[in-house]
């Protein structure tokens, strides 16, 4: 690696947008300042007037290694991360075998060494009997501890009162909750065969995934993290209803945090005739109501970080019919063009999208050096064109299991470069073959 001068940018970091220049030096940023001179041998791209912005941190993906090849793999849906403007990402722990001992969670690690095109950190997973995992767990080891509170599979589900008590308890480093309640969500399942039989319609999921299943779960997490004054991050919020349990307070003095993705911010129920399986999700999408308080949210500070849940399984699998159609969307390559587009429609602003999708990530999780365009931090940077549409096609999705939501959008922005540890990922359309993921590094204690 040697040195790469990024000129002309208008530079989105730390709430402002600025013209600069950004000089990197390996895997660093050497310099941002105005009309830098370019050191003698330097790599030059004239940004030309793009927003250049820190990477996103997806600290939400579920890339099925080990365990589950078909759908995805660390190599390919890094490598559509990247593409998509994602330089590090967060994996979550029900893969086979399951994140659930320190040293499955150290062998995951070797299995993504060298093989990542972004940067990557892997979550242990609670269970209702892995309490002394839990507690042996050191800072750094792992982004944090993902429970479960709702229907999952194998023996992920936490549901024990003593067992989630305890790990509220103990838990040495932040805690990250799938907030629903089964028994409500297993009653609806229930009444829903009683109605339709098997040819449940995908309409009716955000009633069989409830609001309601919703509420319950996320109080009783909150409840917890308050009694024992843990750190805790809600993910993939869907409801109105639940915002109320959340403070406007910036994220440096909240010990409770939010979270939403993508998907819930673009569809609402109004898209399950069209899209069917290909929006089935959990939890579920919902309400054009819900998804407006979702945004509002985001714009007051209620919630806290943006993210995707990627999820991919293969077309087959979702040709399913409701009940056999497995949940989860692939999001990576266009979620930071989804809140373009979002920004583009006056729902954000370009800095708020980096506020949510970049810093904050980083300021949760404490990762260290990454999430922000600053001197000395890993030069972790996406160059996005606001002006150069993206359609979304069958012949240029990257993840494996080869469909997207998105299939026949037209984004109003592009993903011009990726770049990762001072190298170029991706350019043009087209990654550049250079695997340049590194482990993320943790810090935040409880």
């Amino acid at each position: 690696m040697s040195k790469l001068l990024l000129s002309n940018a208008r530079l989105v970091n730390e709430g402002e947008i600025r013209d600069a220049d950004v000089l990197v030096d390996n895997e660093r940023i050497e310099k941002i300042g105005s009309s830098i001179a370019a050191p003698e041998g330097a790599t030059v791209i004239d940004i030309a007037g793009k927003f250049l912005i820190p990477g996103m941190i997806d600290d939400q993906v579920h890339f099925r290694e080990p365990g589950m090849p078909h759908k995805g793999d660390l190599a390919t849906e890094s490598a559509a991360a990247a593409a998509g403007g994602i330089t590090s990402f967060m994996d979550m722990p029900n893969v086979s075998p399951q994140t659930t001992t320190r040293g499955v969670l150290r062998d995951k690690y070797a299995l993504a060494e060298n093989r990542c095109s972004a940067n990557y950190g892997f979550y242990l997973g609670a269970t209702n009997s892995n309490i002394e995992e839990i507690k042996a767990l050191q800072v750094g080891e792992a982004a944090g501890i993902k429970a479960f509170m709702g229907a999952s599979t194998g023996n992920m589900l936490v549901d024990s009162p003593k067992a989630l008590d305890r790990l509220f308890e103990h838990a040495p480093v932040i805690v990250l909750t799938h907030c629903e309640d089964s028994p409500m969500i297993w009653a609806n399942e229930a009444a829903a065969r009683v109605k339709y039989g098997d040819e449940v319609p995908f309409s009716a999921h955000p009633g069989i995934r409830s609001a309601a299943a919703c509420i319950k779960s996320s109080r009783l997490a909150t409840d917890l993290a308050r009694r024992h004054d843990a750190l805790l991050h809600v993910l993939h919020l869907t409801t109105a209803i639940e915002m109320d349990l959340f403070s406007c307070a910036h994220r440096s003095i909240k010990r409770i945090t939010a979270e939403v993705c993508i998907h819930h911010l673009w569809f609402d129920e109004s898209r399950y005739d069209e899209l069917g399986a290909k929006i089935k999700c959990n939890p579920a999408i919902k309400s054009a109501t819900d998804r407006a308080a979702l945004i509002k949210a985001v714009n007051d500070g209620r919630i806290d970080v943006i993210a995707t849940d990627h999820a991919p399984h293969t077309a087959a699998e979702k040709a399913s019919n409701y009940f056999e159609s497995p949940a989860g969307l692939p999001l990576v390559q266009h979620a930071l063009l989804t809140l373009f587009d979002l920004a583009a429609n006056d729902q954000f602003s370009v800095e708020l999208i980096v506020d949510r999708a970049c810093h904050a990530p980083a300021d949760l999780f404490g990762v260290k050096d990454r999430g922000y365009v600053r001197e000395g931090y890993f030069a972790d940077l996406v160059i996005v064109d606001p002006s150069k549409p993206y359609p979304v096609t069958a012949s240029n999705l990257l993840s494996k299991c080869q469909w997207s939501p998105f299939e026949g959008h037209t984004f109003s922005a592009s993903i011009d470069s990726t770049i990762i540890n001072g190298q170029v990922v991706y350019k043009d359309g087209n990654l550049t073959g250079i695997v340049a993921g590194q482990k993320l590094e943790f810090g935040r204690a409880r």
